[in-house]
């Protein structure tokens, strides 16, 4: 067989595949509904967030901040969640009792 009497074919051959082969995998990746974007956090209340259990309500994002980093220091997972009471930080059932503790800081 002699490929070059379908050079001409074959060019444009290759370049629908491959724009096929792209079409296919946008419409895979953009199908879900699924936008790129982040959306902005929803807020919730302090219950709304399954087994987490709020260990303090500071005042400021900033002190909840502080302390959030304090357990995590610690060792212990922590979370700060922006709840519709305010900023509340919080952990894991399991390590509640701990994180107050550390949190309370010692007694003089």
């Amino acid at each position: 067989m002699n490929w070059t009497s379908y050079h001409y074919a074959v060019g444009p051959s290759v370049a629908l595949v491959v724009v096929g082969v792209l079409v296919l995998l946008l419409r895979w990746t953009f199908s879900h509904g699924r936008s790129l974007v982040e959306r902005r956090p929803q807020q919730g209340a302090s219950d709304d967030y399954g087994l987490l259990e709020v260990v303090s309500s500071p005042g400021t994002f900033v002190e909840a901040e502080v302390q959030r980093r304090t357990l995590v220091d610690a060792g212990i997972r922590a979370t700060l969640a922006p709840t519709t009471e305010g900023p509340r930080v919080m952990v894991f059932p399991n390590e509640a009792g701990l994180a107050r503790q550390i949190l309370k800081g010692p007694r003089t």
